[in-house]
């Protein structure tokens, strides 16, 4: 199971995923968007959508 919010841009991470990082068991929080920046912060994976995609082997 994961966790995935949905931007347009790359900018910082909306802190509410950290909120529900720390109340849930989720294991895996993304935050997908069209930029190009891919990065991981405090358990919280940032990537561009095509990447995410290709990943998790989505068509």
């Amino acid at each position: 199971m994961f966790a995935v919010e949905c931007k347009t841009g790359e900018k910082s991470i909306n802190p509410a995923i950290f909120y529900f990082k720390e109340r849930t068991d989720i294991s895996d929080f993304y935050q997908v968007h069209q930029g190009t920046k891919d990065y991981k912060k405090d358990g919280v994976r940032v990537i561009p959508v095509e990447t995410f995609c290709k990943e998790l082997k989505f068509p």
